[in-house]
């Protein structure tokens, strides 16, 4: 990996999280280059833009040390390219400003290079193979899809479901209203026939349905990557052969919209977690972030719209330490997914020397959950860490959405550990983002919050227009 090429590192956490003594923020190594390339008085601009659906262009503009070469820069460059491509997602990678840096970013971004994953996955997400290419200053100018409005739409009969690893949550709604809701334990990760996805959320739906007097519309959030209503990537369906996830996992929600005949809309749960948030405290500027089976992140921006970003942060890089934990799936160190879910506590709860049961990560959680009811020291160390680390990922990620307050949802979350992670959280942000502590609002969802929660949002999801038009239809 380049962070850990001939890369002295520039800077240190004033707070070390208990059990990651080598941790090395991305957010302050970051701050510390910047800082010195401005001194040096000679920053070379660079224009990073990602190119999305309908003609959208996301700009990133940074500068480097190009004096230094590669050796110098390029730890830098790599890091903040691969957090803007699962910030923002793209299919094709624009780089203005260093014939150089773009060479480098091709070299690393390609089918057989060092980020092959992520290159495999943008072209699986967006249906063309993802491609860096140089690009003169000039050309490279935001534009394209605006932002748009997501959700809120509570009136009429509504089902909402919220799909996860570990479970999923189903909602019937009536004019805004909780009538009924559930959970019901799966473990898809394991299961290769689609008939077993399609067959669990249908009959989940109609219990749910039970509990209206007619079905209106049905509104979904999930794990993965959700455009258009369709899956484009998900690990809830990793045991399906790649062909029949193609032929019958993909339209999975074209297909209950065929059965039930009214409008399906579905959204990333990220998404759909800022969204909560932001029905729930009548709020905008709000980053959601999910704490479940993987790493879940949305933002709901200043005017209540969604950005069509993809907010995939359990990939995106926080931790530039050389040995940092390695995500199974994409093989890449350091990344949000390691931290801040089920996987992180049960890697932290080995790191610690505690002794988990063997079985699934969400029964793990729960294990090291009671462990700190209990008093088990070595528990609170794990959600001690959590919330440090947390502190300095929040502050990056501000560089990134500039949000107003942060939501955590999510079973990390739940109990003792949640609050927890939010101390260890705020201590960094006062010690060392003291300007970022004043202004941003940390939260736990309370009450109403819980009430409001995911399944009940995502079934705000479709418009009774879109009802409408569907029975017409």
């Amino acid at each position: 990996m380049l962070t850990t090429k001939k890369h002295k590192f520039l800077s240190a956490p004033l707070i070390s999280p208990p059990l990651e003594a080598a941790f090395r923020p991305w957010v302050l190594e970051a701050r510390a280059y910047r800082k010195k390339v401005e001194a040096s008085g000679q920053g070379t601009v660079l224009l990073l833009g990602l190119e999305g659906p309908g003609g959208r262009l996301h700009v990133h503009r940074t500068t480097i040390l190009e004096s230094e070469g590669v050796e110098g820069y390029g730890w830098y460059l790599e890091r903040l390219a691969k957090f803007l491509l699962w910030q923002v997602g793209g299919s094709r990678l624009l780089v203005a400003g260093s014939e150089a840096a773009a060479e480098l970013l091709k070299a690393v971004f390609r089918p057989g290079g060092e980020r092959a994953f992520d290159v495999e996955l943008m072209g699986n997400v967006y249906g063309q193979p993802f491609r860096v290419e140089e690009a003169g200053l000039d050309d490279v100018a935001a534009g394209g899809a605006e932002p748009v409005a997501l959700g809120g739409h509570l009136e009429g009969c509504r089902l909402g479901f919220d799909l996860g690893a570990s479970d999923f949550k189903l909602a019937a709604v009536r004019d805004g209203e909780l009538v009924y809701s559930t959970e019901i334990r799966w473990d898809p990760r394991v299961e290769p026939d689609p008939e077993y996805h399609y067959r669990q959320l249908n009959e989940g739906l109609k219990q749910a349905a039970a509990h209206l007097p007619r079905v209106d519309a049905i509104g979904g959030s999930t794990a993965g990557i959700v455009l258009e209503n369709e899956f484009r990537v998900s690990s809830l369906f990793r045991a399906v052969p790649e062909t029949l996830f193609q032929k019958q996992v993909r339209g999975i929600f074209h297909r209950l919209r065929e059965e039930w005949g009214v409008p399906v809309e579905v959204a990333n749960d990220g998404e759909v977690t800022a969204l909560a948030g932001g029905l729930s405290m009548g709020l905008t500027g709000i980053l959601g972030l999910a704490m479940g089976s993987s790493l879940a992140a949305g933002y709901y921006d200043a005017q209540g719209r969604i950005t069509g970003w993809l907010n995939e942060l359990a990939f995106a890089p926080i931790d530039v330490q050389a040995n940092g934990p390695v995500d199974e799936w994409s093989g890449d160190r350091g990344c949000g997914v390691q931290y801040f879910s089920q996987q992180g506590v049960v890697r932290l709860a080995q790191v610690a020397g505690i002794k988990l049961a063997p079985g699934h990560p969400a029964d793990q959680l729960i294990e090291v959950q009671e462990r700190l009811a209990g008093g088990d020291p070595a528990a609170r160390r794990v959600f001690e860490t959590i919330g440090t680390c947390l502190g300095y990922a929040l502050a990056q990620y501000h560089e990134f959405y500039g949000f107003k307050s942060v939501l955590l949802l999510g079973r990390v979350t739940s109990g003792a550990g949640g609050e927890l992670i939010v101390s260890g959280a705020r201590a960094v942000l006062e010690k060392e983002f003291p300007d970022l502590f004043r202004e941003c609002e940390l939260r736990l969802p309370d009450e109403e919050s819980k009430r409001v929660g995911q399944a009940v949002a995502a079934a705000s999801l479709p418009t009774l227009e879109s009802a409408l038009k569907e029975v017409a239809r």
